[in-house]
């Protein structure tokens, strides 16, 4: 097959690279008309029992999540012009598009008993036009009177204010939130300028802005500098500008395509297709680098430029095949997780990855066979002392000290295995978030100040309508919000309870000391009140449902992570649970934070899963390949070691498992193995033609393979450690641990693999390795170049040439 698509290749190369051109170019205008996505990703799948709860709860109450804040620390808040100055900054917010509605202390109201009408009115504390400093300091007193407010739009002790903006969830799903968070953020900066004072800002939509921006900034930054750093590698590697410009154009093609493809599946750029384009580069740029390594030794050998290309494409082809289809499978598991941003990621990095082997073995090719035969210097890189040294040093390792290197690595693995057990397991909301980061500060300055910002839900279900309302109902979710306050994690709570307790306060002329739930004696008449009203019961309405039946307790809490987070959601069940027996009542736990912390328990036990499937499917191919089941178990000795080193380093660096870094092992393993294959395939390779002496096979396959291998792997070493200054920590992991686990996998795949193969000939050289069911080319094949419709003489070598040769 492979030298049927040679001669193709070459016979309608031009045919071929204009297809190619046209379709880079069709695929890059369609790429051009991608967008970010700006909606949180979900990763809990609909069937979930989390996520109906929370669906519910939505169609009940509304949206929970669509809040952004701003707060101030001023000592002077109630000084007559400073008020102003706030004052003006709220009523600016409130014009911006989106805010739909907006409370903060100028504009709070408070419930006025109209004793004629047997009605409270709604109004509010604060006039449009304060005239004086004592009527503000009257009005004051009137607002810290009412403690529903406490804590929620003020902190005394901190002398914080709070401003809590509703966003409109449509708009907000737009690419035109980005303008409007720029607005907010704009009036507040001319406040800041105004009076010296910082605003602090978070909220869950402000989060999400303000992460599609990084991520935006991200792409356009790793992808430059993935190519910039491949780029330089090429050239110090072979010395040559055409080595280093066309497999540069080969995965910008891959990379303009990827682009194209998303648009065509529907799909928007999130934090993990976002780094699609530089992964690309850094996978595909290996392609070019083992195709030019056998171009450039095949040419020295003979001096036939169209033989060279056409033996590069029949004996690496297939060698590069499996490697890009193994990594690809790697990114295929995700598949398989029912996480949409994990589904996209698979489907996309894994489509492309195969792409990107057509394109290399198209295009590499191709244009090379229109260029010039490689010169002397640029067939150098092939004797270079280092690379030659360090092979030599590595093949006299595998000759005399195997049992060193078994010692060392079972010692690895054992000293990594230690490291294992010390792994946490735990995910915060903001976790991908640098601590130094304004979002970060601004988050534990709300925590801080406010008990949190992250929105947890509890619903009461009565089982019957108006069950919301009685008496008995009203003190279990009183004497739960007294309960759950003690907890340092929790903010004090918002309910039906407080809108009762708030209209008792009012039918006694606002005095303070009657906020409390009204007794049986007076219930009915303050009751009546509230249903004669027009406005008030709007205070109450978004803790009930239409039917009254359930009745809805919000709390703010702390981004404590998802391992406190699990043992507070058994504490706050264990107070429901005593307080709501669960054969009268259903009460449910839910709110953004807990859909959160559930997804992220999800995701990491659908990677691992994942994981398993990966090292699975990769093992059974391998198995395939070589129909030898002993050398699926050689193949997967030197790169899963690599996986327990990198998660020993995990457990003594303290990096905990989440969803970012179980997503390292996957990746890594799938490009690993890469070289196991290629270095394999040579052995193959070099079998029959040293009548199956595994020892010289394996020194010649180390000697020719080795080179390439750590060409690529310096590639990917690099490649993916760019990541590491993201501002992301799940892509600094990602970029980190990949380079952990690849460097590793060299190591292990030039020195313990070629001393496994020795040391244990007998047990792998089975009549099925001889056979195996997918045939390598042997080195020595002869090639009919009669075939080729390739008008080529081939080029005599000058004296100096055949001395260099």
């Amino acid at each position: 097959m492979w030298q049927r698509l040679s001669s193709f290749i070459l016979r309608y190369r031009v045919l071929l690279l204009i297809l190619v051109i046209l379709f880079t170019i069709f695929m890059g205008l369609t790429g051009r008309k991608i967008e970010m996505s700006y909606t949180y990703a979900e990763m809990l799948p609909e069937k979930d029992s989390a996520s109906i709860i929370y669906d519910d709860f939505v169609e009940s109450f509304g949206e929970e999540g669509n809040i952004i804040v701003v707060a101030v620390k001023d000592s002077n808040f109630y000084e007559l012009n400073h008020f102003r100055q706030w004052q003006q900054l709220c009523t600016r917010l409130q014009g911006v598009g989106a805010v739909e509605n907006m409370l903060s202390t100028p504009n709070a109201y408070q419930l006025v008993k109209d004793t004629e009408a047997k009605k409270f009115d709604v109004n509010k504390v604060f006039p449009e036009q304060i005239d004086s400093q004592n009527q503000l300091d009257s009005l004051k007193t009137v607002f810290e009177s009412i403690p529903i407010y406490r804590n929620y739009l003020y902190n005394d002790s901190t002398k914080a204010y709070l401003a809590v903006l509703t966003m409109n969830k449509d708009r907000m799903a737009t690419k035109e939130r980005e303008k409007l968070v720029e607005d907010i953020i704009s009036h507040c900066n001319t406040y800041e300028e105004e009076t010296g004072n910082t605003i602090r800002y978070s909220g869950l939509p402000y989060i999400h802005v303000r992460n599609s921006i990084l991520i935006k900034n991200e792409i356009y930054l790793f992808t430059v500098l993935a190519l910039l750093i491949c780029l330089i590698i090429l050239y110090v590697f072979f010395r040559s500008f055409k080595a280093m410009i066309f497999p540069a154009l080969v995965v910008l093609s891959g990379v303009a395509t990827a682009m194209g493809s998303m648009v065509l599946f529907g799909y928007q750029i999130t934090i993990l297709t976002g780094m699609i384009p530089p992964l690309l580069i850094v996978i595909g740029i290996p392609n070019s680098i083992y195709i030019l390594n056998k171009y450039h030794h095949e040419y020295r050998l003979h001096g036939n430029k169209i033989l060279a290309l056409k033996r590069v494409i029949m004996k690496i082809g297939n060698a590069i095949f499996l490697t890009n289809l193994t990594t690809a499978m790697g990114f295929a598991t995700f598949i398989t997780t029912s996480s949409e941003i994990l589904k996209e990621f698979g489907i996309i990095a894994s489509l492309n990855i195969v792409f990107l082997f057509v394109l290399s073995i198209l295009l590499i090719p191709i244009i090379f066979s229109f260029l010039n035969p490689p010169k002397t210097r640029h067939v150098r890189h092939l004797d270079r002392k280092l690379l030659g040294n360090v092979t030599k040093k590595l093949i006299f390792i595998t000759e005399n000290y195997r049992i060193t290197v078994y010692s060392l690595m079972i010692i690895l693995v054992l000293v990594s295995i230690f490291g294992i057990t010390k792994i946490r397991t735990t995910g915060y909301m903001l976790d991908d978030i640098p601590k130094d980061d304004p979002i970060n500060v601004d988050l534990h300055f709300f925590e801080s100040t406010f008990d949190g910002i992250m929105p947890l839900e509890i619903v009461v279900d009565t089982r019957k309508p108006n069950g919301i309302l009685q008496a008995s109902t009203l003190k279990k979710i009183e004497e739960l919000d007294l309960r759950l306050s003690s907890y340092d994690e929790l903010s004090s709570s918002l309910s039906l309870v407080n809108a009762i307790k708030l209209a008792r306060q009012a039918f006694y002329n606002g005095n303070e000391k009657f906020y409390s739930l009204p007794a049986n004696t007076e219930r009915n008449f303050i009751m009546s009140y509230i249903g004669n009203g027009e406005g008030d019961i709007a205070m109450a309405r978004s803790f009930i449902d239409s039917t009254m039946q359930k009745g809805r307790i919000s709390f703010r809490v702390k981004d404590i992570g998802t391992k406190r987070m699990d043992a507070l959601y058994e504490q706050i069940m264990l107070e429901v649970d005593d307080l709501f027996p669960p054969d009268r009542y259903d009460v449910t736990i839910t709110g953004s934070m807990v859909v959160f912390f559930r997804g992220n328990q999800y995701l990491v036990g659908n990677l691992f899963i994942s994981l398993a499937l990966a090292i699975g499917l990769i093992s059974l191919f391998m198995a395939v390949m070589f129909k030898s089941s002993r050398m699926m178990l050689m193949s997967l000795i030197p790169n899963i070691i690599p996986l327990i080193v990198t998660a020993g380093i995990m457990g003594y660096a303290n990096i905990p498992i989440k969803a970012s870094t179980i997503l390292v092992f996957s990746i890594a393993f799938g490009i690993s193995v890469d070289n196991t294959i290629h270095f394999l395939a040579k052995v193959r390779q070099e079998l029959s033609s040293t009548g199956w002496f595994m020892r010289k096979a394996v020194i010649k396959a180390l000697k020719e393979t080795g080179v390439s291998m750590m060409y690529t792997s310096t590639v990917l070493f690099f490649g993916f450690g760019i990541f590491a200054i993201s501002k992301f920590g799940g892509t600094q992991s990602m970029g980190i641990l990949v380079s952990v686990t690849l460097l590793v996998a060299l190591i292990s795949n030039l020195i313990l693999l070629p001393s496994l193969l020795i040391g244990l000939e007998r047990f792998i050289t089975t009549k099925s390795f001889h056979e195996p069911m997918l045939q390598i080319y042997d080195e020595e094949e002869d090639i009919d170049l009669d075939e080729l419709e390739i008008a080529y003489r081939p080029k005599t070598l000058n004296k100096k040439d055949k001395t260099d040769a």
